[in-house]
């Protein structure tokens, strides 16, 4: 029972019954976004992602695809590309596509290209996320009016089990007033989610009786906290499933991990994990600082 491959999806509701992906489906016919957890990568979940992208749009055609993967202000990029005015090597460069766009979400964007189905560019613009990282909010004052109008009225919208979510990553105490510099580091998750669920709600007022689907990190996410929480505060009427990724480790069982995983979303899918990135503890800090050098390049003036 357990994932044969790295492709495989074992899939189940929150109590605990088998689905096949037609089932999901049905299942979800009538939610208004439904938000598909990922682990960034992982060909289960890629595929998880395609596969129900299509056994949705066979039972409800009037789609909308809205993407993490892609910021807002490469909108403009993503729809030539969906409009044949330019081609896949273009839209990886000038959209600044993630690395594993061919392998990881090419299939969804062709899907929905060749069926005129919107895609949605939903993520913050990078260096303005990653200059709130550095500086906080007041970061935010510094934009030129148009980029600022493109970001949610109010983009760091949260909930306490968040905010304990975060810092528990981090291993940091997570009272307000702790160090400046994880506060700011949660600020720029927080407009990365506000920013995400501000684009949801406008793909639906732009297509209304579409249906949603959200492609995002799980970390974005699951328990209903993340985006979905700021989309749920900011429109309470509507409704949102979560579909949320889990790993089968050796030795699981099915119960034990439904029981374990419930919470995280109304739907879950068991993947196998992927392989261990390194064994050797000092080439992995040295990878990790050589990310830090990069970024620490870009000026936030």
């Amino acid at each position: 029972m357990p994932p044969n491959t790295q492709y495989d999806a074992v899939i189940a509701d929150n109590k605990g019954s088998l689905l096949s992906i037609n089932q999901l489906a049905s299942r979800l016919r009538s939610a208004d976004v439904i938000v598909i957890g990922e682990y960034h990568g992982h060909h289960g979940a890629h595929l998880l992602q395609s596969l129900l992208q299509s056994a949705l749009y066979r039972q409800r055609p009037q789609q909308v695809l809205t993407m993490e993967q892609f910021t807002l202000d490469h909108q403009q990029e993503l729809d030539r590309y969906l409009a044949g005015l330019s081609g896949e090597s273009e839209l990886i460069a000038d959209a600044q596509a993630w690395s594993n766009y061919q392998a990881s979400y090419r299939p969804l964007v062709e899907f929905s290209r060749s069926r005129n189905i919107p895609v949605i560019a939903a993520n913050a613009p990078a260096d303005t996320v990653r200059c709130v990282g550095r500086k906080g909010e007041v970061y935010l004052d510094s934009l030129e009016l148009a980029e600022r109008n493109q970001l949610p009225e109010s983009p760091f919208i949260d909930t306490p089990a968040y905010r304990k979510k975060f810092f528990d990553a981090l291993g940091k105490n997570h009272s307000p007033g702790t160090d400046a510099r994880f506060e700011n580091s949660y600020k720029a998750q927080l407009l990365r989610d506000n920013t995400m669920a501000n684009q949801a709600i406008r793909a639906m007022q732009d297509y209304p009786g579409h249906q949603v689907i959200h492609l995002t990190g799980t970390f974005h996410a699951e328990n209903h906290l993340g985006m979905v929480a700021v989309l749920e505060k900011k429109r309470p009427d509507l409704s949102v499933a979560v579909i949320s990724p889990a790993f089968w480790q050796p030795g699981d069982d099915f119960q034990g991990l439904v029981e374990a995983h419930r919470r995280k979303g109304d739907f879950l899918y068991f993947l196998q994990p992927l392989p261990q990135e390194y064994t050797d503890n000092e080439r992995h800090q040295n990878a990790i600082m050589e990310q830090f050098r990069q970024a620490a390049d870009i000026a936030c003036d």
